[in-house]
């Protein structure tokens, strides 16, 4: 008897549950685009370096391409059509809508996706490779070009849509938290 390969798994995605029989070998983001027609995650390099298949996995970003769906199950996926309030566009999507963060738009989805958990990863105060001092008391670090760039780097624009890029993620890092600027986070 051969083993099993495939199996029938349970996904949440944007709050939906959907399930699906599907081959082990089968990525989250083939599940996403083919199965379940959520085709805004884009497969770029398939090779999980570009980041325009970047989706929210229980609200960490992953690149949907290396994940296999059969172990996203039990996770909450967000992907680009899950991050509006209905009509309302998430604050990350506004901004990049108002400053021009795309061009081409084949990596947006991933960009914004990826946008909204590095907020997240700054508010709750993780260093990144940028981050001077990366001291528990010291505290978040400022939210500067360079924090946004590194925090970032894991997501291409073919287009160079960056400087606007860093721009809509410090305009929306702003809206997030009143009261604090995103000082120096002008390309």
């Amino acid at each position: 008897m051969s083993p099993a390969t495939s199996s029938t798994i349970t996904l949440t995605v944007n709050g939906e549950k959907h399930t699906l029989a599907v081959d082990h070998r089968t990525t989250l983001l083939d599940a996403l685009r083919e199965r379940l027609d959520l085709t805004g995650s884009k497969k770029g390099c398939d090779q999980g370096q570009c980041g325009a298949c970047t989706v929210l996995a229980d609200g960490r970003r992953t690149v949907s391409c290396l994940q296999l769906a059969v172990a996203a199950e039990g996770q909450e996926i967000t992907t680009i059509e899950g991050l509006a309030d209905g009509d309302r566009l998430h604050p990350v999507q506004q901004a990049f809508l108002d400053l021009d963060g795309y061009q081409c738009g084949y990596c947006t989805p991933g960009q914004i996706c990826s946008a909204v958990a590095v907020i997240e990863e700054h508010a709750a105060g993780w260093p990144s490779a940028a981050t001077g001092d990366v001291r528990p008391e010291s505290g978040a670090p400022e939210l500067t070009a360079d924090e946004i760039r590194e925090r970032m780097s894991g997501n291409l624009c073919r287009c160079g849509a960056y400087v606007s890029i860093v721009q809509a993620v410090a305009r929306a890092a702003d809206a997030r938290t009143p009261g604090t600027e995103a000082e120096g986070a002008t390309a």
